[in-house]
């Protein structure tokens, strides 16, 4: 990540000067504030969020799967909605193409884990319990109280300094890019300014497990996971997870942890299988392919293998080359399991690429009457229909997804490139404007708003969306470009 974590600085100075964060596709572009402000408000830390988000993206850093997306979303969620206020912040979950052990959280609700911690990950409390610490951090707002505490400076002054911290969490702790960047900014006491205290760790860790016990998981979890990361560390002294680096741990957080789980009642949680599938995906999805052959050799001998190991085996037959052999192994799966979308999602593309698009075609429809709009199946499906030559059914079916559900960048563009192979030309300019928004990039949202007002047989309500869009946008950008103005003065 140290890659992007370079851009960091002024793009997120940018950030806050222009104030053209990102929006999505459904919301309202956001609140410019107070032009006098020096400490950061809710809606500065969501354009923080959003540009650090759009740069992961761009580079490669975050794992866009729709099954993995919903799963750790929905995890996510159920634990952030324990906390007290939970409307006053819109929380996203994302998962980082990583191998270490780590998670970390940033502005505005914005919560990434590393690939690396789902896979080492005992159980499903444990991972719950990383995200519940991250989530901990961001109610507490323990970035921005720092921020805040530096009351004498600018906002401008006070994104470099955010960009700095980033820079050093995403080296992984790397000092010599943490002492680089921090030194550009402010000097090495800012460093220790800045920098999670001991007692918001702390405060994080006892907020957290209250979210796991409300949320149902198991409270022990946390000191559990830190416990496995500790022996791992003792069993070889040169490896040291990310993870204990970013969120040191002490006889003393443990047992404090124990004793915080001790209060609330024990239960066993119950573990979803979706869990376990998810796991066994990731591992898929992050194999390199000439390794992935290897991956699931083992389970060849055994009469009645698990189901996470079963799907993790299908996943690669697709990937490999084989979806016959993978459809051989999820039609008896999904008739066994007929409420699990995973295995619906994987037979369906297996079908699709055995050059099966009747079948395929028939089981993301079934699918889809069972569980309707489902993302991971309605991404799916369209995906099928546009390589069945059905653009404009795909189009219509991902409309029909997200007129109801909030979609990410990656599905604005999806339904961008839906609209154009239909031959809605003003359209797909439209999702394509839309999805530049996402992305925090207001200037081509208006260029290409500008080319869906031009695109051919363009109906009066079309017209007047686009219009309308291209007008806000443009208001928008003229209001942050006067905000800037005054504060230059």
């Amino acid at each position: 990540m140290r890659l992007l974590a370079r851009l960091f600085p002024a793009a997120l100075a940018v950030s806050l000067t222009v104030a053209t964060g990102a929006v999505s596709a459904q919301t309202e572009l956001p609140d410019i504030g107070n032009p006098v402000a020096a400490t950061i408000t809710v809606d500065e830390e969501r354009q923080i969020g959003e540009m650090i988000t759009k740069q992961l993206r761009d580079q490669g850093k975050i794992i866009d799967d729709p099954e993995v997306d919903e799963y750790v979303q929905s995890l996510g969620l159920r634990l952030a909605s324990q906390a007290s206020d939970p409307a006053t912040r819109h929380f996203q979950y994302f998962t980082v193409n990583e191998p270490g052990v780590n998670a970390f959280a940033i502005f505005g609700g914005f919560i990434f884990c590393n690939y690396g911690t789902i896979l080492a990950s005992g159980n499903e409390s444990e991972l719950a319990s990383v995200l519940a610490h991250e989530t901990a951090h961001v109610t507490q707002r323990h970035l921005a109280r720092e921020v805040n505490a530096q009351s004498h400076q600018g906002l401008e002054q006070a994104a470099t300094i955010l960009g700095a911290i980033l820079i050093g969490v995403l080296a992984g702790g790397n000092g010599q890019a943490m002492e680089g960047a921090v030194a550009a900014a402010e000097g090495m006491a800012i460093q220790r300014q800045i920098n999670f205290t001991r007692t918001q760790e702390y405060e994080a860790d006892r907020v957290g497990i209250g979210f796991l016990a409300s949320a149902g998981f198991d409270p022990n979890a946390m000191a559990n996971f830190f416990e496995a990361m500790s022996r791992h560390e003792g069993l070889n002294g040169a490896w040291v997870p990310e993870m204990l680096r970013d969120h040191p741990v002490t006889a003393n957080r443990v047992a404090e942890a124990r004793a915080r789980a001790a209060q609330y009642e024990h239960r066993k949680p119950n573990q979803s299988v979706g869990y376990a599938l998810i796991k066994e995906r990731v591992r898929v999805l992050t194999t390199p392919r000439e390794e992935l052959i290897h991956l699931y050799t083992d389970i060849g001998a055994e009469h009645e293998p698990e189901l996470d190991k079963s799907y993790g085996q299908a996943l690669t037959l697709i990937a490999i080359g084989r979806p016959a052999a993978a459809v051989a192994i999820l039609e008896p799966l999904v008739n066994h399991h007929q409420g699990n979308t995973l295995l619906y999602a994987a037979l369906g593309q297996a079908q699709m690429a055995a050059k099966e698009p009747k079948e395929g075609l028939a089981t993301f429809e079934t699918a889809l009457g069972l569980f309707p709009r489902n993302v991971p199946l309605s991404i799916r499906y369209a995906e099928a229909l546009l390589s069945a030559g059905r653009p404009r059914d795909a189009h219509m079916a991902l409309l029909d997804l997200f007129n109801n559900i909030e979609p990410t960048p990656p599905q604005i563009r999806l339904t961008a490139m839906a609209a154009s192979a239909a031959g809605d030309a003003g359209d797909a300019y439209y999702y394509m404007s839309e999805y530049h928004i996402a992305n925090g990039d207001l200037t081509l949202s208006v260029q290409q708003l500008q080319l869906a007002l031009t695109a051919p047989n363009l109906t009066i309500v079309q017209k007047e969306r686009y219009q309308a869009r291209l007008d806000e946008i443009r208001d928008y950008l003229a209001t942050a470009h006067m905000q800037r103005a005054s504060n230059n003065q």
